[in-house]
């Protein structure tokens, strides 16, 4: 093989009718897998009565899903060359996706998180030698692809002496952890400053609207679970039907949403770029908590949890407010206009404030749900400003 072949030239940013590869929504079947463990494991630790527990597992193993795959979507955004080397590299990448998934359950479980620290490193390294065949590739942003490998490969080095070195129960993984995230976090920050990558702004967007369709599922499955849990007997006194159709009209309002007129990124601008491209993971692990949340609202009613239906339907509600809160964050509070670029963030203060203080919680949180996606779904008119 030629050295040539493995370089990786940097793709017009502005080409036309840039879509998805067969092979990156190869890529997202391998993420979904892992997305639905951890998942999972936060709706098994919640109906336990282990819920902090839960969310510092799930925030953990949802942190190392989402990094590995929006690394690996801008870098493919701006360098997949759809060639032999680049194809092989990124089944390498879902390979260690799969290990990292099967690597979940261990550490949601507070057992052991070496399964799922290979997949992260096999991912990881994968990312790396994409990095340098982009540095060889493409002369102008060699800077930045060497800075890229440097940073990952610096990384690595940490997650594997702090892993190895500070056990689970200390005190201090915690603190550790989120060392090791910023740290991460920091790699493109640094690599980015002073010339960009030539990632495509439509191809990102619709990259980041499948892999929102992706997490919904954990809602539309929660919702199906539901369904089945009511024996076919479909009584309009049916607690277990109350929650199938509330959780369906969620996830229908959490879709209605996301996807509107306007598009998420107007402009290439680094800074708005970043704040973007970062805040979905909240927004990513935000929708999937929703749907533990619904698992554990049945598992309440079917008397297969030890915690009380009103701690269930704060699961649903934290994560449903953080999803409104996080999108207008990401999106809305970007767009100028009238009063309705506000109704998501009025909207999520509300369903906070409904499933902490309030009766009937489940049907009044769709209500606002439902309310105010269909305001902001209705909010035509608006523009983008940068």
């Amino acid at each position: 093989m030629t050295p040539s072949r493995l370089s990786l030239p940097p793709r017009d940013r502005h080409e036309g009718h840039r879509v998805s590869t067969p092979l990156e929504l190869l890529f997202d079947l391998a993420s979904v897998i892992a997305i639905a463990a951890a998942a999972g494991g936060l709706h098994h630790a919640i109906s336990e009565g282990h819920a902090i527990e839960g969310v510092v597992g799930f925030g953990m193993t949802f942190f190392a899903i989402w990094w590995a795959w929006m690394n690996y979507t801008w870098f493919a955004s701006a360098y997949d060359n759809g060639k032999a080397w680049f194809r092989v590299v990124t089944m390498i990448i879902i390979l260690g996706a799969l290990i990292l998934a099967a690597g979940i359950p261990s550490l949601m479980e507070g057992k052991s998180f070496l399964l799922l620290w290979s997949g992260f490193v096999v991912m990881r390294m994968g990312q790396v030698t994409l990095w340098l065949s982009a540095a060889r590739g493409d002369p102008q942003r060699r800077t930045t692809g060497l800075r890229y490998a440097a940073g990952i490969l610096l990384a690595q080095l940490y997650w594997s002496l702090f892993l190895f070195t500070v056990p689970m129960s200390n005190a201090l993984f915690v603190p550790g952890f989120l060392i090791g995230m910023l740290l991460e976090l920091s790699v493109p920050v640094v690599a980015e400053h002073g010339r960009n990558t030539p990632w495509h702004r439509h191809h990102i967007i619709e990259r980041y609207g499948l892999m929102t369709i992706i997490v919904l599922g954990e809602c539309m499955l929660a919702v199906a679970n539901a369904f089945r849990s009511t024996g076919g007997v479909f009584s309009i006194t049916s607690p277990l039907l109350h929650i199938a159709l509330s959780g369906a009209a969620i996830t229908f309002a959490m879709w209605w949403a996301y996807f509107t007129r306007e598009e998420h990124i107007a402009t290439e601008d680094h800074r708005r770029s970043f704040v973007w491209g970062y805040g979905h993971a909240v927004l990513f692990a935000a929708v999937a908590a929703v749907g533990a949340g619904i698992a554990v609202l049945v598992d309440v009613i079917t008397r297969k949890a030890s915690i009380s239906l009103r701690a269930a339907d704060i699961a649903v509600a934290i994560p449903l407010a953080l999803y409104f809160a996080t999108l207008w964050v990401v999106r809305d509070r970007f767009l100028t206009g009238d009063w309705r670029r506000h109704c998501l963030l009025v909207g999520a203060l509300a369903i906070l404030v409904i499933g902490l203080a309030m009766p009937l919680t489940l049907e009044l949180m769709t209500a606002a749900a439902v309310v105010s996606a269909a305001l902001r779904g209705n909010a035509r008119g608006l523009s983008a400003s940068g």
